[in-house]
C-alpha cells in the first residue's frame, strides 16, 4: 500500500501531508516531532483517535479513505467504487483497524515500519551475506542460481516420472558409490592377497636351501618379507571390510539388508527399470554440479535465500557500482556498506508484510546520521531506486538530506514536505 494523504486536525487546526507514491522527505523534524508524526502514520492504520484521516492506495490499485471525524462515526470509503466498506476493516470492538488484517497491532507495526540509525548500526549475518553476494559478478551469480533452479526442477520431474522421490536419488547414489568402492577394494584385496601369499611362499621355500649355504642369518630378511606380505594382506582386507560396512550402513538407510536386496526392495519397486534409475542418477549428478558451481561463487549461502532477496542484492550491487563512479573508483566505507545492506533488507521485508503480500510504507527515522558527507548521496540514490517498488517516507532534521531532496524534487522523483499547520474552518 501507499499513503496518499494524511490529515491531522484538532481544535480548528489542520496539518495536511500530501505524499509521493515513491519517496517523500519530511524535513525540519526534531526528535519529538519525528516520534509524533511516526505515531500518527501508524495510528492512522490502527485504532487512531478522532481527527486523523488517511487516504491510501492498495497495491492492486484500489483507493481507500479513512475518515475519523470528531463528531460522527468513523468510516472507511472505497473511493473508486464510492462505497462504504467500514465493515471490512472493523475489529471486534467496532473500531476501524487496518493493521489487524495484517496480523499486527500498533506496537508491532511501529517496529516493522520504523527504520532508524540504530537499526543499521551493525552488520548482521543477513547484511553480511547481502554484501558478499553484491560483490559477486551479478551475471555469473544469477546464471548459477538459475542453473540450480532448473536442475532442481528437472530432478523433481525425473523422480516423479520414475515413481521415486528426490531424496531417493541421493540414497541410490550413495549406495552405488559405496558398492563400487567395496567391489574395487575387494578386487584389490584379492590381488594383494595372491601376491603376498606368493611372496611369502617363495620366501619360505628359498629360506630352506639358503640356510645351508649362507647360514641362519638369511632367515631374518626372508621372515621380514613374509611378515610384510601378511601385514599388507591384512591391511587390504581391513580396507575391504570397512567398504563393506559403509555399504551396509548406506543400505540400512534405504531399508535393505544387502545390495541385491536393495535393488529388489528399493530400485525394483520405486524405479520401473534400470533406465529409470540411471535417469534419476544422471539428474542428481546435474543437480550436484549446479550446486557446486553456485557454491564456488556464493559460498554457503543457499539459492532460495538469495533468490528471495535478489532485488535487494542487485540494488546493493548497483549502489556499490554507483559508489565507485561517484568516488572515482573508491568503495563505500564499512559503515555505509552495512547501512545500505541492512536498509535494503528491511525494505524487502516490508514489501510483503500485509495480507496477500501487501506492501507497507517504510518510515525512515533519521537513518543516516552516522553516514559521512561523501557517501550519503549514494545511499539516498539507492533510496530513490528502492522507492520505485515501494513507498519510502524519510523523517529528518538533517539539512544535508533536505538540501539533496530539494534538488531532486525538480526531477519529480522526490517530494519534499514541510509540516505547517493551516486554519481549518470545519473538521472533516
Amino acid at each position: 500500500m501507499r499513503f496518499e494523504r494524511l490529515v491531522l486536525s484538532d481544535a480548528g487546526n489542520r496539518v495536511a501531508v500530501d505524499l509521493h507514491p515513491g519517496l517523500s522527505v519530511l524535513a525540519g523534524l526534531g526528535h519529538l516531532e519525528r516520534d509524533g508524526v511516526l505515531n500518527e502514520f501508524v495510528g492512522a492504520l490502527g485504532t487512531s483517535r478522532s481527527g486523523v484521516h488517511l487516504e491510501l492506495r492498495a497495491d492492486d490499485g484500489h483507493r481507500f479513505a479513512v475518515f475519523r471525524p470528531t463528531h460522527g462515526p468513523h468510516r472507511v470509503v472505497d473511493v473508486d467504487a464510492r462505497a462504504d466498506v467500514t465493515a471490512e476493516f472493523t475489529d471486534d470492538q467496532g473500531a476501524i483497524d487496518l493493521l489487524a488484517r495484517a496480523g499486527l497491532d500498533e506496537r508491532s507495526a511501529r517496529r516493522a515500519v520504523r527504520i532508524c540509525d540504530e537499526d543499521l548500526a551493525g552488520a548482521t549475518e543477513t547484511s553480511r551475506r547481502i554484501q558478499a553476494l553484491a560483490a559477486c559478478d551479478q551475471a555469473d551469480l544469477w546464471r548459477a542460481a538459475d542453473e540450480v533452479v532448473v536442475a532442481t526442477r528437472q530432478l523433481e520431474q525425473t523422480a516423479a516420472a520414475v515413481g521415486s522421490r528426490v531424496e531417493d536419488a541421493e540414497v541410490i547414489a550413495t549406495i552405488e558409490e559405496h558398492h563400487e568402492r567395496f567391489e574395487r577394494t575387494q578386487a584389490e584385496s584379492e590381488q594383494v592377497r595372491r601376491v603376498t601369499f606368493l611372496t611369502a611362499g617363495i620366501a619360505a621355500l628359498c629360506a630352506v636351501p639358503l640356510v645351508g649355504v649362507v647360514g641362519d642369518i638369511v632367515v631374518l630378511p626372508l621372515a621380514l618379507i613374509a611378515v610384510a606380505a601378511v601385514v599388507a594382506s591384512f591391511v587390504t582386507w581391513r580396507r575391504s571390510e570397512r567398504a563393506r560396512a559403509d555399504e551396509a550402513q548406506a543400505l540400512a538407510v534405504a531399508g535393505a539388508q544387502s545390495y541385491l536386496g536393495f535393488h529388489l526392495q528399493r530400485v525394483n519397486t520405486l524405479l520401473a527399470s534400470d533406465l529409470g534409475r540411471q535417469r534419476l542418477l544422471a539428474a542428481a549428478q546435474v543437480h550436484r554440479d549446479a550446486q557446486r558451481r553456485w557454491s564456488e561463487i556464493a559460498g554457503d549461502v543457499g539459492t532460495d535465500w538469495a533468490l528471495e532477496r535478489r532485488p535487494t542484492i542487485e540494488a546493493a550491487a548497483a549502489a556499490a557500482a554507483h559508489a565507485q563512479n561517484f568516488t572515482g573508483g573508491g568503495d563505500l566505507d564499512q559503515r555505509a556498506t552495512e547501512a545500505l545492506a541492512g536498509l535494503l533488507d528491511r525494505l524487502l521485508g516490508l514489501r510483503a508484510l500485509g495480507p496477500g503480500g501487501e506492501s507497507f510504507p517504510a518510515l525512515l527515522d533519521e537513518p543516516f546520521a552516522a553516514i559521512d558527507d561523501a557517501h550519503l548521496p549514494i545511499l539516498l540514490e539507492a533510496l530513490v531506486d528502492a522507492s520505485a517498488g515501494q513507498q519510502v517516507i524519510v523523517l529528518t532534521d538533517d539539512p544535508r538530506i533536505a538540501g539533496w531532496a530539494q534538488a531532486e524534487s525538480v526531477t519529480g522523483a522526490v517530494r519534499v514536505v514541510e509540516l505547517e499547520p493551516t486554519v481549518a474552518l470545519e473538521d472533516a
